[in-house]
């Protein structure tokens, strides 16, 4: 079960105008010293948040570390939508090949992040 995931970046403002594209959602932006974050909001909690953490070692973008899979409506439509704000596609659309398990498709953010993205169609 995910708690949160935080997503690592070097430029806030391209991360979090990128990010609100995708999921067509307003990213609460909080400042903590140093670090700044935008937040991913669902009932009161953060769910999801772009972090700039200077003081957090190693915490930079990449795109060989984890890789965490947002589930979309429609997958099509959040490829355009990526794709449309910078990102570049690593793996298209594949079906998973368990029946009815979906489909899936890995993007590449504006800063280097890779991310899945999950959909029944």
């Amino acid at each position: 079960m995910i708690a949160f995931f935080e997503i690592p970046t070097n430029d806030l403002d391209k991360s979090v105008a990128f990010y609100q594209a995708l999921f067509g959602e307003k990213l609460e932006v909080s400042q903590f010293g140093d670090e700044k974050m935008a937040c991913l909001m669902k009932e009161g909690k953060s769910v999801c948040s772009i972090s700039s953490a200077p003081s957090f070692p190693g915490f930079a973008p990449s795109n060989g570390g984890v890789l965490v899979y947002l589930q979309t409506k429609d997958l099509d439509a959040s490829v355009k939508a990526a794709l449309d704000n910078s990102a570049t596609l690593v793996t298209p659309k594949t079906k998973i090949q368990v029946d009815g398990w979906g489909y899936f498709a890995i993007i590449a953010d504006p800063v280097g992040n890779r991310i899945g993205l999950y959909g029944n169609k």
